[in-house]
């Protein structure tokens, strides 16, 4: 089942959450960054990599103080990498992919791919809704999806991609 919502990324109460983020493990808008201060000291610590990790690319934590047990970082930047669709899509099916490895049954899921200079909200709206219709017919992990978004207007743009791909 996928479901979008506006809702606070902070508290909701899941198994993960899957986080865009940069080859470096740093966050890409002030949400996430907002995410990651409310993980706490113990989420931040885990925040470390002794050598980039690959665009496209997705590894698993713990999520600190959050509600949810586990964090998915997708990678769909690096310093030589820019955003680019095919780097936000391949780092978005690897999380999906660690999902259904780890047998995560609730995940939740910022827009991926957005921020200045990234991609506009409708098309990571289309990515994610492509991505989520592909990997669910294939997998029954994770079972349920929240997308969830900052506004109402955000989630009308998701809502409306992922009816239309699922449909």
């Amino acid at each position: 089942m996928i479901e979008v919502r506006v809702e606070d990324l902070a508290f909701y109460e899941g198994d993960a959450i899957i986080r865009p983020a940069t080859a470096v493990l740093g966050a890409t808008t002030p949400l996430l960054r907002r995410l990651e201060l409310a993980g706490g000291a113990a989420l931040l610590k885990q925040l470390t990599v002794n050598e980039p990790l690959a665009v496209g690319s997705a590894v698993v934590t713990s999520a600190g103080d959050l509600p949810v047990s586990l964090m998915v970082h997708a990678i769909i930047s690096s310093t030589t990498e820019p955003v680019t669709r095919d780097g936000v899509r391949r780092a978005f099916r690897s999380a999906l992919e660690r999902a259904s490895a780890w047998q995560i049954a609730r995940v939740a899921i910022p827009p991926i791919g957005l921020g200045a200079g990234n991609l506009d909200l409708e098309s990571s709206a289309e990515l994610m809704a492509d991505e989520l219709t592909r990997h669910t017919r294939t997998s029954a992990f994770p079972v349920r999806v929240t997308i969830v978004a900052e506004t109402e207007d955000e989630a009308a743009v998701l809502d409306f991609a992922i009816s239309r791909w699922a449909a």
